[in-house]
């Protein structure tokens, strides 16, 4: 009875006309396109996020800025991971206050 696209689309364009008039209809055509562009906007941006997401790391408000800290303690960030930078700074914090090493990781936790 109704498995085409098409027996769909005339059913729902005569239940427009029928309950919303036909004034309405160029008004409500627009808003779809809107809500269209909108969606497809949302998805290209949700797609480029998890693009960029994947390659650089984010630190969040509550999170420690190792990159400064490195920076301030003359540290080379370049080219390493993000677990190279903590050892380095551990190590080079270690060797200035004399504390153990495991007990600068255990305050990280």
């Amino acid at each position: 009875m109704l498995e085409s696209y098409a027996d769909w689309a005339i059913i729902i364009v005569v239940a427009v006309i029928i309950f919303g008039g036909t004034k309405k209809i160029p008004e409500m055509a627009r808003n779809l396109g809107k809500a269209s562009g909108e969606f497809k906007r949302g998805q290209i941006e949700i797609e480029n996020e998890l693009k960029n997401g994947s390659n650089a790391t984010k630190a969040n408000k509550d999170q420690i800025d190792y990159m400064k800290i490195a920076e301030d303690l003359n540290i080379d960030i370049k080219d390493k991971t993000i677990d190279q930078i903590i050892n380095e700074i551990n190590q080079k914090l270690n060797k200035n206050t004399g504390i153990p090493a495991n007990t600068v990781e255990s305050k990280q936790n």
